[in-house]
């Protein structure tokens, strides 16, 4: 069982070699703070727990992070495990570090349930996306080899479940970010415990050969060694065998032996610049012969994630073949701990240089060639990943939404069902409203009823995700026709009227079999249903008509003004009109219902001779009808009666003054539906003070039918009162 003091000084002296401009009273202060929170827990070997944060922040040092990524490595478990707070650590060490440290409790609280590959990617790439600092992640990591270096005083099944984990996702991470020392020791020690008989096997194997080839090894390097040195260039040069993860990998994939893996033995090169990088490649292939297809030039041409050097595989004299690698202190640093190699220091200086030079970090794809002059850089945020958001469902299973997504999102992103049925819904176990934006990392709960009344058009406007939008439109497509209808046809008449078109031209006998083949629907009920439900928009509808209305009016215009010559040839008595109105002294006359007043039969009527369209009917008490006994009006008011039985329909309108209320508009509508009547017209307008209009313009009768329909109308809730409509 290791000791305290021994970790301590163990973290102390990767700290001195590491990174010295660390402010070691700052660590000592966290330390102490650690080791008092953590003080009643132990590890699982019966050791106190502070070993372990200890060991992170010497894994950190080793790293080369800075002073706050050492804090929060000795901090990490504090929030999690102890009543220590974020606020109680940002005031003690400050903000940043407190900041790291809650983010990787976030991270920590991440459950790993579902371990397919599309699972994994979406975990891989959250907890990038999650992280807006780079060093939460590579504290996790820190922290994950450590557990991984202890998974011995485990129970098998968690060091299995661990192992899988950790290959399937601290790896892959580790790899991502260039850690290719920490990735593969990550990789070796999981595969001890996933199969551990394979992992046995591969370890004997090495072992025996490398024993049986220590000379041969030996041989190589004395050989390259001595080229080296007669041509004067300065250079440090490590053997080592291929690490067992790797090999294993090869053979079982590749289905090859262990003859056949290539690169079982491997050189390094550190040299001290690019050019002696390429001077090595030539010394070794003079001496050795090169294998065709094997040479890789990863400095002119880096990895995704910034890795660089010279890959060369030769054959040795014996016939075995072996990898020469060739890079730079730094690159090999890089190489080491990845986009960590990248926190450099100058003592007491910070020097900001061009962030943009680590594009690579939030994109992965490419990195820029030239990283020698940066110096230090102080977070990277991760950005790759701005468009999705990664929420987990109570059950650890990740879902990938688009940036911005909403609880209605989550919702439909489960089934269908479960957005229809949402009554509300909690996120990280705190009920949210519906407009929530969701987060990176959080657990979204659905509240559902079997009682509820299915989706809110609002809903619309709140989702983001094209999937929720279509599930929602489909259901009301399907449960709510009628209101679709009401809505669908409102919406139309308003967008007909906004480009000057009465809404009633369409019911037009003539008309409307040419409109509804243009907008490709067996009736208007079903295009204003398809309209309410948002399959069709108002304005596309009216453009696909528009231009059949507007041939249709110039006809009727035309045929209008050919008739007006004979408004004013008056020649035998009184004769019915077509229209169901007599016209006093006028024969054959075309007529025209006016709209300031909209009579019916029964109403006292007038007549006014207009220039062009007939007579227009307008009842006596229109104010436009006052000019009836004016002197002036020039012999143009006539008188007109109603035919004995008129059997057409008329059109005429209401006012409705109502208490504003939920559903009223809707109300009036079923109730002119439970009438059949026809409604071409249905607006509400609120006063905003508790009050609102609706007008509505529907076809009757006669008088007496409309006065049915005004009581019915008055007998809604809310209908305090309803009088006929002026224009």
């Amino acid at each position: 069982m290791e000791s305290v003091e021994v970790r301590y000084n163990a973290m102390a002296e990767a700290i001195r070699k590491h990174t010295p401009y660390v402010d070691m009273e700052l660590v000592d202060a966290a330390f102490h703070y650690a080791e008092e929170k953590h003080k009643e827990q132990k590890r699982k070997d019966g050791s106190p727990y502070i070993i372990h944060p200890l060991a992170v922040a010497e894994i950190v040092a080793e790293m080369g992070l800075d002073t706050e990524s050492i804090l929060a490595a000795l901090l990490h478990d504090c929030i999690e495990d102890t009543d220590s707070s974020y606020d109680d650590i940002a005031k003690r060490f400050g903000k940043p570090v407190a900041d790291l440290v809650e983010g990787v409790t976030k991270l920590t609280r991440v459950n790993f349930q579902s371990l397919e590959e599309k699972q994994m990617e979406n975990l891989r790439k959250m907890f990038l996306a999650m992280s807006k600092d780079i060093r939460v992640i590579l504290i996790k990591i820190a922290d994950r080899l450590h557990n991984a270096r202890t998974f011995q005083f485990q129970s098998p099944e968690k060091q299995r479940s661990k192992s899988l984990e950790t290959m399937e996702i601290y790896a892959p991470l580790a790899h991502r970010l260039g850690m290719q020392k920490i990735k593969w020791e990550l990789e070796d020690i999981s595969l001890k415990y996933l199969d551990p008989i394979g992992y046995a096997e591969i370890s004997q194997q090495l072992d025996e050969r490398e024993m049986a080839n220590a000379t041969m090894m030996a041989s190589i390097r004395d050989k390259i060694e001595n080229r080296l040195n007669a041509s004067g260039i300065k250079f440090k040069m490590y053997g080592r065998v291929k690490h067992i993860y790797s090999v294993y990998r090869k053979m079982y994939t590749q289905n090859k032996t262990m003859d056949e893996v290539y690169d079982l033995y491997a050189f390094r090169v550190i040299v001290d610049d690019i050019a002696d990088c390429y001077n090595v490649l030539g010394h070794i292939h003079d001496l050795y012969n090169l294998v065709p297809g094997r040479f890789k030039d990863y400095i002119s041409t880096p990895k995704p994630n910034g890795y660089q050097s010279l890959h060369t595989t030769v054959i040795g004299s014996e016939g075995i073949p072996f990898e020469v690698q060739i890079r730079t202190a730094q690159m090999h640093h890089t190489a080491e701990y990845g986009i960590a190699a990248h926190w450099k220091y100058k003592e007491g200086v910070r020097d900001n240089g061009g962030e943009e030079q680590f594009e690579w970090v939030r994109r992965l794809l490419e990195n820029q060639q030239d990283t020698e002059a940066e110096d230090f850089i102080s977070s990277l945020k991760i950005d790759m990943f701005d468009d999705e958001v990664f929420v987990f469902t109570p059950k650890g299973q990740v879902i990938s939404l688009p940036s911005g997504a909403t609880p209605i999102d989550f919702a439909y992103a489960i089934h269908s069902e479960v957005g229809n049925h949402m009554v509300g819904a909690k996120v990280n176990a705190r009920i949210v409203n519906y407009d929530t934006v969701l987060q990176n990392g959080d657990i979204v709960e659905v509240i559902t009823s079997k009682s509820a009344k299915g989706p809110s058009r609002d809903w619309l406007s709140l989702c983001k995700s094209n999937q929720a939008r279509i599930k929602i439109k489909q259901w009301y497509k399907k449960e709510r026709r009628e209101e679709n209808i009401v809505n669908g046809k409102q919406s139309f008449d308003e967008e007909l009227r906004r480009i000057g078109i009465s809404p009633s031209v369409i019911t037009n006998e003539q008309l409307l079999p040419n409109i509804l083949k243009k907008v490709s629907f067996a009736n208007l009920d079903d295009m204003y249903a398809a309209i309410g439900y948002g399959g069709l928009t108002a304005v596309k509808a009216v453009n696909r008509i528009k231009e059949e209305i507007l041939r249709y009016t110039k006809s009727i215009a035309k045929d209008a003004e050919d008739s007006s010559k004979d408004v004013t040839s008056i020649s035998r008595p009184t004769k019915q009109a077509t229209s169901g109105v007599v016209v006093e002294d006028i024969d054959n006359c075309m007529i025209k219902f006016a709209r300031c007043c909209t009579p019916v039969p029964g109403d006292d009527i007038v007549g006014f001779i207009t220039k062009g369209f007939g007579v227009s009917v307008h009842r006596r008490d229109c104010p436009n009808a006052a000019g009836a006994a004016s002197p002036n009006n020039d012999g143009r008011w006539v008188k007109v009666a109603w035919a004995a039985m008129p059997m057409e329909s008329f059109s005429t309108s209401f006012e409705l003054t109502c208490r504003d209320r939920d559903g009223i508009a809707l109300d009036v509508a079923m109730a002119l539906s439970a009438m059949k009547l026809r409604c071409s017209e249905l607006n509400a307008r609120s006063d905003g003070k508790g009050g609102c209009t609706i007008s509505i313009t529907v076809e009757v009768r006669n008088v007496g039918e409309m006065n049915q329909i005004r009581n019915r109308l008055a007998s809604i809730k809310g209908v305090e009162s309803t009088r006929r409509g002026h224009h």
